[in-house]
């Protein structure tokens, strides 16, 4: 019985924060599905990674903020519907609900099947800039959870090398902790530039951070499979 009535303080005690959270609060007022908008937002107005008529992989899209964002920077006067000047592909396992403009692949990008949908979605164009919000589902043991976490960074990184313009971006989310050094060394084995940013929208208790590559590394850089 302890151990529920704990439980249920937690979750009470996060479930407030979350209420009274000022990002989750202008989500609300701007129409967006998550909260996690505002740390693209922050990171894209800090790199200048989006430009208008560019490829953008969103990995790991669902609820689809990130998406959404990008539609709105695609767009003329940042428009939630209407034109758009750019591509935006969208891939998840989780079911996607639509987004006017987007492209969404539902599925695991290392199958066959889905990788095709991708290269028929690109059309034989590279991509401009890769973004990856993938995370797993956590067990609460650190080893256990490290190596997930690990494992889709380094899908996400794979998947770059392959897709990637040379001078393209990677942005891939991560977590401060045991094998994080490891994941920062991979990154400058295969990006020119690394910069990791914790976006104000990411909250103070988590260890969520971000790295961003830039410019492939002539060696990281794969053939796409025809």
């Amino acid at each position: 019985m302890k151990i529920k009535s704990k439980s249920k303080k937690i979750n009470k005690a996060w479930l407030n924060d979350h209420l009274n959270d000022p990002y989750v609060k202008l989500a609300q007022k701007e129409g967006y599905r998550a909260r996690a908008a505002y740390k693209l937002s922050e990171i894209d107005e800090t790199l200048k990674l989006i430009r208008p008529g560019q490829v953008v992989v969103d990995l790991g899209a669902a609820p689809g903020a990130w998406s959404q964002y990008l539609r709105r920077r695609f767009a003329p006067a940042g428009a939630a519907a209407g034109e758009l000047n750019g591509t935006v592909i969208a891939l998840d396992l989780l079911e996607f609900e639509p987004i006017e403009g987007i492209v969404f692949i539902q599925g695991d990008f290392r199958e066959d099947s889905v990788a095709q949908q991708l290269v028929d979605a690109l059309a034989g164009r590279p991509v401009d800039v890769v973004l990856s919000d993938m995370a797993p589902n956590l067990s609460g043991i650190e080893s256990s959870d490290a190596a997930r976490v690990a494992h889709l960074v380094e899908l996400a990184v794979e998947f770059a090398g392959l897709h990637l313009k040379p001078e393209g971006a990677l942005v891939c989310k991560m977590f401060h902790g045991s094998g994080y050094s490891q994941l920062v060394k991979l990154f400058k084995e295969r990006f020119r530039v690394v910069k990791p940013i914790k976006p104000k929208a990411s909250r103070d208790k988590s260890s969520e951070t971000f790295l961003v590559g830039l410019g492939l590394k002539a060696r990281a850089q794969a053939v796409a499979p025809a």
